[in-house]
C-alpha cells in the first residue's frame, strides 16, 4: 500500500508528532510510507528526539498546504490510505481511505457542521488517542471514534542507579497547553524551605516552537536554587533522565476547568509513562489522561500545590513507599508498550 502521513504541526515535534511518526515507522515495514513535508531535514531532527528509526519513511511535498484543491486532489488520488493529525478541521483529501486522527479535544468549533459532514464521510476511522480526548471530540463532530494510546517503547527505558532528583519532562511553551514548570519551581522552593535537601529539579522538554521567552522567565525564577533546564534533550538524554530521577513532576494543565477548557490539560501523557517505565514515582496533575493512567499504588494525583509539597515530602521521608510504588509504576508502564500499539493499529490497517 501506499501510504501517506500529515501533522500540520511536524515540526513542533511534540506528542502528536511522535506518534505519527511512530506508525509511519511501523507500516514503513511493510508499506511505501512519506510524509507530506517540505523540510526534508525534519526526519532526521525527529529521529534525534524520539529515536524513531524513520530510514524507510520518504518527505513528499507538502500538498497540504496550499490552497489549491486541484492539485490536492491528484496527488492524494495516488494515495491508498492517508493518516491525518488533525488541528481541529477535516482535511480535503481525495485517497481511497482515509484516517483522522485527534490529539487535542477541541471544543465550540462547529465540528457537526455540514461541511464537516461531508468531508467526514470520506474518513474512514476517526482515532484518539485518549478516552478524555474521545468524549469531547465524540459531542464535538457527532461521530463514534475508536481510541487508540500513544505508543511508549517502554523496553527502551529502564530504571538505572537512582539520584535524588525530581524530574518534568514537557516542552517550554505556552501556546496551547502550558506544562507550567513555573508552578513546580515554585514547589520545588516551598520544599527547601521546608527543609528537604540533597535533591535537585530537572526540567527538560523542547524550546523551539513559541518557547524562547517563557524559558528565560523561568530561568530567572530558578536561579540560585538546584534547578537544573536540558533544553531540546535528544532521545538517549531523555532515557538516561528517567532511568536516574527517582520522582516525576507534572503540573500540565494546572488552573485550567477541563469541561470549559479541555485542550488545556494533559489529554494522555507520553511522558508520564516513560517516566514510570524509568521508575520515576509519579506526582501529577489530577486532570485530564493523567487519570487514566494513574490508579491504586502507582502513583499520586494531586489538585492543589500543598499536596504536592506533602506527597514529596512523604516519598523524600520513607524509601520503602518510594521503592514500592516505583516498582508499581513499572508494571502499570507495561499496558502501554509498543506491541499492544502496533496490535491496536494493524487491527486499523486491517
Amino acid at each position: 500500500m501506499k501510504i501517506g502521513f500529515y501533522s500540520p504541526y511536524l515540526d513542533s515535534l511534540g506528542g502528536g508528532e511522535r506518534y505519527v511518526l511512530t506508525l509511519a515507522a511501523h507500516w514503513a515495514g511493510t508499506h511505501d510510507v512519506s510524509v507530506f513535508w517540505d523540510d526534508r531535514t525534519i526526519l532526521q531532527k525527529a529521529k534525534n528526539r524520539f529515536g524513531i528509526d524513520l530510514s524507510r519513511v520518504r518527505t513528499a511535498e507538502n500538498v497540504f498546504r496550499t490552497r489549491n484543491i486541484f492539485k490536492k486532489m491528484v496527488v492524494s488520488r495516488g494515495y491508498d490510505l492517508i493518516f491525518f493529525l488533525t488541528d481541529g478541521s477535516i482535511p480535503t483529501t481525495f485517497a481511497r481511505r482515509n484516517i483522522l486522527h485527534f490529539q487535542v479535544p477541541f471544543t465550540d468549533v462547529k465540528g457537526d457542521s455540514l461541511m464537516n459532514k461531508m468531508k467526514l464521510y470520506r474518513v474512514k476511522k476517526v482515532i484518539c488517542n485518549s478516552q478524555f480526548t474521545k468524549k469531547v471530540i465524540d459531542k464535538e463532530y457527532r461521530i463514534n471514534s475508536i481510541v487508540v494510546y500513544p505508543p511508549c517503547d517502554t523496553t527502551k527505558i529502564k530504571p538505572k542507579r537512582k539520584e535524588n532528583i525530581i524530574l518534568s519532562v514537557g516542552r517550554f511553551s505556552q501556546l496551547l497547553q502550558s506544562k507550567h514548570q513555573d508552578i513546580l519551581i515554585e514547589v520545588f522552593i516551598k520544599l527547601i524551605k521546608k527543609g528537604v535537601t540533597d535533591w535537585k529539579l530537572v526540567l527538560a522538554g523542547g524550546s523551539g516552537v513559541g518557547g524562547v521567552e517563557y524559558l528565560d522567565g523561568l530561568k530567572k525564577e530558578a536561579e540560585k536554587y538546584p534547578i537544573e533546564f536540558h533544553e531540546d534533550p535528544d532521545y538517549k538524554e531523555i532515557i538516561e533522565l528517567y532511568g536516574r530521577s527517582k520522582i516525576f513532576w507534572s503540573a500540565s494543565g494546572y488552573a485550567e476547568n477541563e469541561q470549559r477548557n479541555p485542550e488545556k490539560v494533559e489529554h494522555f501523557g507520553i511522558a508520564l509513562i516513560e517516566a514510570m517505565a524509568g521508575g520515576c514515582v509519579p506526582v501529577v496533575l489530577n486532570a485530564g489522561g493523567h487519570k487514566e493512567i494513574i490508579g491504586e499504588n502507582n502513583g499520586y494525583l494531586w489538585s492543589k500545590r500543598a499536596e504536592v509539597v506533602r506527597i514529596t515530602r512523604d516519598l523524600i521521608t520513607d524509601g520503602k513507599l518510594l521503592r514500592n510504588v516505583s516498582k508499581n509504576a513499572i508494571v502499570s508502564s507495561k499496558t502501554f508498550g509498543y506491541e499492544r500499539f502496533k496490535e491496536s493499529v494493524e487491527k486499523i490497517l486491517q
